[in-house]
């Protein structure tokens, strides 16, 4: 695997393309800009365009590590920043306690809490110190505005201030890479740091290549078979959770596991936990496929 930084887009793409993600010029693009300018790299999508697999695939072509923040309603800073581990410093002060002091003060005892050893690096912070690395928050649409207003101040400075220890800076910003799916809309504030791009689901011909891409394994007959169907789904727009391209993967998978080469109208049925999560979705698609399919 290359490492160090891509000199183009070009590059970027044929990168990603050795980890198995297939992106089109405008994504290669704007993700060459987010290394080369290092700015964060907000993208929006509907659920299973690639969002996070981008992220990962990122990681992998430049030979970083990964630090995913998974946000949710009610996170705050500290579960991003740090955490003193408790029951090791209690561990401690037992161990002075039986030392006899170890002839430290309580002023010394105190402060010997608050060693690094005690740190617990949450994503935020363990991101700024393996710099260069690269920071995935995913889906920052789910986190308060509180913790947007907070990471706004990360990625302006790249530092973070534990009042015991002092500041830590990064080295190298990391690459940051934030997803979002839309259920809120973000701030102006936050999206004027970040690079920007929309990741529409792919088209025929590309997710064709993406499922023989990542799962080699299936039969390239049944892998057309597959993207044909769940192109038609999403384009008929009456399901209430379309399938992504992860769902693609998987019912292609479970399809070959159950030894299809062919995609017939009862193994199509009996797979379908794998494409659709909805009961009524499940519903939809199984009259479509009885249309599709039927002989």
């Amino acid at each position: 695997m290359e490492t160090g930084q891509p000199a183009s887009a070009e590059e970027v793409a044929a990168r990603l393309g050795t980890t198995g993600y297939l992106c089109d010029d405008a994504l290669a693009t704007v993700a060459f800009l987010a290394v080369r300018m290092q700015r964060p790299l907000l993208l929006e999508g509907e659920p299973g365009t690639g969002k996070t697999a981008l992220a990962e695939a990122l990681a992998e072509s430049l030979g970083l590590p990964l630090v995913r923040l998974q946000c949710y309603e009610g996170i705050d800073a500290t579960q991003a920043l740090y955490d003193w581990d408790f029951p090791r410093q209690v561990l401690h002060l037992r161990a002075l306690e039986a030392a006899g002091g170890d002839g430290r003060t309580v002023e010394e005892a105190e402060k010997s809490l608050y060693d690094e050893r005690f740190l617990l690096a949450r994503p935020v912070l363990a991101a700024l110190q393996q710099a260069p690395a690269v920071l995935l928050v995913d889906e920052v649409d789910r986190a308060d505005d509180e913790f947007e207003a907070f990471l706004l101040e990360v990625l302006s400075t790249y530092q973070v201030t534990i009042p015991e220890l002092g500041t830590v800076r990064a080295a190298t910003p990391p690459l940051v890479v934030l997803t979002s799916n839309r259920t809120r809309e973000l701030h102006d504030a936050l999206k004027r740091r970040c690079l920007y791009h929309w990741i529409d689901h792919p088209g025929l011909e590309r997710e064709v290549q993406i499922v023989r891409s990542r799962a080699p394994e299936v039969s390239a007959g049944l892998a057309a078979q597959v993207v044909g169907v769940v192109q038609q789904l999403r384009g008929g727009g009456d399901l209430l959770k379309p399938p992504g391209v992860a769902e693609t993967l998987d019912w292609a998978r479970a399809l070959h596991h159950l030894g299809s080469v062919d995609l017939d109208l009862e193994t199509a049925s009996r797979t379908l936990g794998a494409l659709v999560k909805y009961r009524e979705d499940a519903d939809r698609v199984r009259a479509a496929l009885d249309r599709m399919l039927a002989r």
